[in-house]
Formats: structure tokens, sequence, C-alpha cells
């Protein structure tokens, strides 16, 4: 399985020589994995310099609603933003932590203008990403 997170693109009988079984009981394996759900799609790792989405930024956001209507409300607007790359709610305080992918600080401005916009928001705080040193996507 690590050697599929680290390139979901291995043929099998390349990742049957890695894993030291031969290609028909690694393919059943793997089978078994998707079937069973532990393995849940492949995808391909874009370079953010690449695509003009070089700053990156963490946002914590805390609300101050109680109602359940306008937490969904915000969850699901905050889900459809493009520029959001992940988002997690969280056990205390912050609410939540997004991270924010934008083509530079005047775009990333818009999107703080945006967020600070919704009903639920009290409260965001954005620490500008200096270098990344490891991520396991």
């Amino acid at each position: 399985m690590f050697q599929l997170q680290r390139d979901g693109r291995l043929s099998n009988v390349e990742l049957a020589r890695r894993v030291g079984l031969t290609p028909p009981p690694c393919l059943r394996r793997v089978k078994r994995l998707e079937e069973a759900g532990v393995i849940s799609g492949y995808r391909a790792t874009v370079d953010p310099v690449a695509t003009g989405q070089s700053f990156e930024v963490i946002v914590s956001v805390e609300i101050n609603v109680t109602d359940l209507g306008t937490l969904q409300d915000f969850e699901a607007t905050v889900a459809g933003f493009e520029e959001v790359v992940e988002f997690r709610r969280m056990f205390g305080r912050p609410d939540y932590f997004l991270r924010v992918l934008v083509a530079d600080h005047a775009a990333y401005e818009q999107h703080h203008m945006e967020l600070l916009g919704l009903p639920a928001v009290s409260r965001v705080v954005s620490h500008q990403t200096m270098k990344r040193i490891k991520t396991r996507d």
C-alpha cells in the first residue's frame, strides 16, 4: 500500500517486484484493497507553481453561530471555493482550518474578504506558508 501511496501509476508488475510478490497475487491484493475502500482512488499531484497557485495560506476561522442551518451554509459555501484545497472542522478553537492556494497576495486578499463577509464568521487568522517541509497527500 505504501508503494501505491508514493506512486499510484506503478504497473502491477513493478508493484509486485517492489513488495516481493508475483503479479497475480499482487493484483488480487490491490483489488481487495480497492473493494474494501482502503484504496479510495487515484489522482495526480499537481505542482502549484506550474498552475499559478503558489501563494499558500493556512487559515483559521472562528464562527459565532449556534444554529445548524447557518453552520451548514457556511460549510457548503467554503467547500465550494475553488481556492480552498483543504477544509477541516476542528475540536475546540479555532473552529476550522483551511489550506488556500491562490496566485498572489491580491488574490488571497479577495478570498479573505469573501470569508469575512460570510454570516457565520467571527474571526479569520491567516498564515502564509514560507516553505513546505513535508506533505503526505
